[in-house]
C-alpha cells in the first residue's frame, strides 16, 4: 500500500478524536465557568481543551496533506 495512504489511513482518525476531545474539555470549562467554579479550574482545563483542539486541527491538516500526495500519485500513475 502506498505510504501516503497509510498515513492518511492513521492520522485522520486521531486528528478527529483529537478535536471532539479538545472541544468536549473547553465545553467543560466554559460550563464550569457558568457554574461560577474557581477560575484556576476552568481557566487551565479551557486552555488544555485549546491546545488540543489546535493540536488535532494540525494533525488532521496532516492528514489531508497525505491524502492529496496519495491522489496526486495516483493520478500522475494513471497517465
Amino acid at each position: 500500500m502506498n505510504e501516503h495512504y497509510e498515513k492518511w489511513d492513521e492520522l485522520a482518525p486521531r486528528g478527529l478524536a483529537l478535536i471532539g476531545f479538545g472541544l468536549s474539555l473547553t465545553g467543560e470549562a466554559i460550563a464550569a465557568k457558568s457554574r461560577g467554579k474557581a477560575f484556576w479550574r476552568w481557566f487551565l482545563v479551557g486552555t488544555i481543551g485549546l491546545i488540543i483542539v489546535n493540536s488535532g486541527i494540525a494533525v488532521f491538516g496532516e492528514a489531508i496533506k497525505q491524502r492529496t500526495l496519495y491522489e496526486s500519485k495516483l493520478e500522475q500513475l494513471s497517465k
